[in-house]
Parts: structure tokens; C-alpha cells; sequence
């Protein structure tokens, strides 16, 4: 395969991953407007954004099943489908049930771009398969700050909720674009078959890290999606929380590279779980200022979980092909369904408590959610434990990968 058709190809697949990141955050954007105009309670609303990560861990699933039937090209097709009608029933929603389907195509795009590009990707740099998923995983922290910066400047100029989706048809067209007028490959450098590829997935390592995954999925996305509100007491602004977080995980993931050749995923992977505790503990200590230095720590500890945890699969458990690297990505957002609702009952639990004790509104508040993120250190402080025995193994880790 020719360099200027894998570099359309890797191009493509991040500017559909832009695309996915955008609907995230757009969406948070413009949610408090779907509110008013459609007259939604916050149940309701819920239940729309439920859709997102419903849809994203089916597709994955289902995906990862068909990868070596159909191919990286059909599912981008997929994938380009889906986000065209969702982002177009979203513009046309009359209401609930109009949010709900649109919702759930949307889920269901970004679920397809994860199942495509991941192996697709790790097909075509085969020496160099973490430094270029995390190159490529660098655009959705990336896209969640332009998606937020679009919506913030689209606000502030009054345009209405419907022009902020119908941006986001533009990156659509433009890998839609490469998708259709650029050759993709045939696999080479990963399993192909889907019987060898379902047997290699129930092995203890696999399955070891499928645990994993729902602890490093869990103390990323979920601690992102409830930090703006469990620290809104705090003195922090929220958008410099946001951009500062996801703008330095995108650096970070951009330049992988060498710390990835110097400590290996493993080791990137046992470093980030120590930085993600001590991030998250500052997190529910400090108020002020200090909450961004809090912030740069934990930006710096999550920063390399999901295409690290990506990444060690097709590198030590090659066996499972496309197959283990979508499970593996939908394992991580079906646990952050499962857990947002776990953690949003310990900050009304929290708050509660601390009502027994004080008046102040904003002190019940800050303590609540100070509360909530101690609970939520025990996520990495496990990662700790299991990512040092794997950095203890990976000698044998190494020898096993060209055996499976």
C-alpha cells in the first residue's frame, strides 16, 4: 500500500473520529436549548443522551464481528450513513421521540468509526501500532475542545441549535470524500479469521484486560462527564477545566510516540494509573486554582488509557484481530453507561450527608462532589495494582505475542 493512501486513509479516519467527538459536545452545547424548545424534563433528556452510548458499544460489538466480512471501507460507509441521518433527524426532530432515533444513529456512526479505524489503522502501521492509534485517539479530546469552542461562538452569536448540528455535516463530507476516492487495503498485519479470532478471546489475559478496560474507560469518561458539575463549587471555571483537560490530552496523545519506545504500552499504561489517582485525589481536596494543577494531572494520567489499552491488544493478544480491539473499545462505554448512574447516586448520597452537617448551599455542593471523587480514586488505585503485574510480566508478555 502506497504512503499517500495511507495517509488519506489515516486522515479520513480522524476526521470521522472529529466528527464523533463533536457530537459530544455539541450536543452537551445545545442541551439546556433542546430543553426549552421541546419542553423535555431532565429524565427525558437523559434518556436522549443514553442513546449515544447505547448505540456506540452495539455497533463496536456488531462491527467487530463483521470487520474481516466486510471490511474497514464498508463500515466507514456505515458510519457515514449514520451520522448523515442523525445529524439530519436531529435538525428535523419534532421532539422526544424525533431525539431518541436521531440519537441512536448518531451512537451507532461513532461506534462504526471506533470498529473501522482501530484495526484498520493498526493494519497499516504494523510497527507502529500505539504511537499511531494514540495519534489517531489525539482527535477526540481534540474535537470535543473545537466541538465546544463552535458551540461556545454559535451561542454567543445567537444562532439557533440546528445550525451548531448542521456544522458538523461539514467534516462529515470531507471523509465521506476519502472514504469513496481513496483504495483501501487488504489485511495484512492483523487475524482475519473470525473463528481463531473469537477462540483468542477467551483467554485469561483478554479477559483480564476487558476488566481493565472498564476501570480505565470508567475513571477517563466517567470523572470527565460529572468534573464540571461535581466542581462547580470550587472556583473553577468550567470551560478552562474542559479546554485545559482535553486540550493537553491531545498534545500528549499526539506525541506518543517516544514514551510509548521508552516505557512500552504496559508501562505507559502502570505510569497513567498512578498519575490518574493522584489527579483525581487533588481533585476532591482542592479548590481554587490548585483544581487546574489538579486537572493537568489527571489530563496527563487518563491521556494514554484508551489507545494504550487499544494498542496492548493488537500488540500482545494479536490473535483477536479487529474482533478484540471493538469489544475491548465497547467493554470501556458500556461500563461508563453502567457506572454514571452508580456515580450520579453517590453525589445525591454525598449531598445528603453533608446536609446534616451544613447550611450553605455551595458548601453542600462542594462537599458532595469532593466526596464523589474520593469514591471515584478507587478506580485507578485498582488499575495500579493490575497494570504493575503486568509490568512485572512483560518479558513473558512479549515472548507470548509472537506465539498466539
Amino acid at each position: 500500500m502506497s504512503k499517500d493512501n495511507a495517509s488519506r486513509l489515516f486522515l479520513a479516519s480522524c476526521l470521522a473520529l472529529i466528527v464523533t467527538a463533536m457530537t459530544f459536545a455539541i450536543r452537551a452545547g445545545v442541551l439546556t436549548e433542546l430543553s426549552k424548545n421541546f419542553g423535555l424534563t431532565d429524565t427525558q433528556l437523559g434518556w436522549v443522551n443514553s442513546m449515544a452510548f447505547l448505540g456506540f458499544p452495539v455497533a463496536m460489538m456488531v462491527g467487530g464481528l463483521l470487520y474481516n466480512y466486510l471490511g474497514a471501507r464498508v463500515l466507514l460507509f456505515i458510519a457515514l450513513v449514520g451520522h448523515i441521518a442523525g445529524l439530519v433527524l436531529t435538525i428535523m426532530a419534532g421532539g422526544f421521540w424525533g431525539l431518541i432515533i436521531s440519537t441512536f444513529f448518531i451512537g451507532f456512526a461513532n461506534g462504526s468509526v471506533e470498529a473501522a479505524c482501530n484495526p484498520l489503522i493498526a493494519d497499516m502501521y504494523p510497527r507502529n501500532q500505539t504511537t499511531m492509534l494514540s495519534r489517531f485517539h489525539t482527535w477526540f479530546p481534540g474535537g470535543i475542545v473545537i466541538g465546544a469552542l463552535v458551540s461556545q461562538a454559535m451561542t454567543s452569536a445567537q444562532l439557533g441549535w440546528q445550525l451548531q448540528i448542521a456544522v458538523m455535516l461539514i467534516p462529515t463530507a470531507i471523509y465521506g470524500y476519502l472514504v469513496f476516492t481513496t483504495e483501501f487495503p487488504k489485511s495484512a498485519n492483523i487475524e482475519t479469521s473470525t473463528g481463531t479470532n473469537i477462540k483468542s478471546l477467551f483467554t485469561p489475559l483478554y479477559l483480564f484486560m476487558i476488566l481493565c478496560m472498564t476501570l480505565t474507560a470508567t475513571t477517563e469518561l466517567g470523572t470527565q462527564q460529572w468534573v464540571g458539575r461535581i466542581l462547580s463549587e470550587t472556583g473553577a471555571h468550567p470551560m478552562i477545566v474542559l479546554a485545559l483537560g482535553t486540550g493537553l490530552m491531545a498534545i500528549g496523545r499526539q506525541f506518543a510516540g517516544p514514551m510509548v519506545h521508552k516505557l512500552h504500552t504496559v508501562g505507559v499504561l502502570f505510569v497513567s494509573s498512578i498519575l490518574a489517582a493522584i489527579g483525581i485525589y487533588l481533585l476532591s481536596t482542592v479548590t481554587g486554582g490548585m483544581v487546574y494543577v489538579a486537572v493537568i494531572v489527571f489530563a496527563l494520567g487518563v491521556c494514554y488509557f484508551w489507545p494504550c489499552m487499544i494498542g496492548f491488544v493488537s500488540e500482545y493478544i494479536p490473535k483477536t484481530g479487529a474482533l478484540g480491539m471493538s469489544l475491548m473499545g465497547g467493554a470501556g462505554m458500556f461500563a461508563v453507561s453502567i457506572w454514571n448512574p452508580i456515580i450520579g447516586n453517590w453525589i445525591d448520597s454525598n449531598r445528603a450527608e453533608a446536609a446534616k452537617t451544613l447550611t450553605d448551599p455551595s458548601a453542600i455542593e462542594l462537599a458532595a462532589g469532593q466526596s464523589t471523587l474520593a469514591n471515584m480514586v478507587t478506580f485507578p488505585l485498582v488499575l495500579i495494582v493490575a497494570f504493575a503485574i503486568l509490568f512485572a510480566l512483560r518479558g513473558r508478555l512479549e515472548k507470548g505475542a509472537h506465539t498466539r
